[in-house]
């Protein structure tokens, strides 16, 4: 079951994306597929059949973002979080054999067009929950099973 937590900025981004969707490209979108129906026949009419398609993509994407920012519950920083790996956390882990990764647990719509997110439903995010500095997390995941150190905790605030 995905956990429908976002970030503030996160909600930010989308809310965004939504009211450009919405005031920006559906109003050009629409334009278009008027301006292409009323060259005649629309059979063969490539610029009508592309418009009318991306129309009904920006339409499904409108109705999901709508659904979304009603359904998402903003967890904001507290200074509880403090020192233990929570939502919206800036971890940096390092296994035995010296690889390190930094990067930010948000929810899952959060993390596209970002490599630096991951979601908080991810094996790694769920491993790591309340671990503090120093701490070690065992990571299974389909194929294997890897230990991390906690090295630093940050959080935006």
């Amino acid at each position: 079951m995905k956990t429908m937590w976002i970030t503030p900025e996160g909600l930010e981004k989308l809310k965004a994306e939504l009211d450009h969707l919405w005031k920006v490209e559906r109003p050009e979108t629409t334009q278009k597929v008027a301006w292409a129906a009323s060259l005649g026949d629309r059979s063969e009419n490539a610029d009508y059949h592309y418009n009318k398609k991306r129309l009904r993509e920006i339409d499904r994407r409108v109705h999901y973002l709508r659904k979304c920012v009603d359904d998402l519950k903003v967890i904001s920083y507290t200074p509880y979080q403090e020192g233990k790996v929570m939502f919206g956390a800036w971890v940096e882990i390092e296994n035995a054999k010296g690889q390190k990764f930094r990067f930010r647990i948000v929810g899952g719509e959060e993390i596209f067009e970002r490599r630096d997110y991951i979601s908080i439903d991810s094996p790694m995010a769920q491993a790591l929950l309340k671990k503090e500095v120093g701490e070690e997390a065992v990571v299974q995941t389909p194929t294997m099973q890897m230990a991390w150190r906690v090295r630093k905790i940050e959080y935006e605030k």
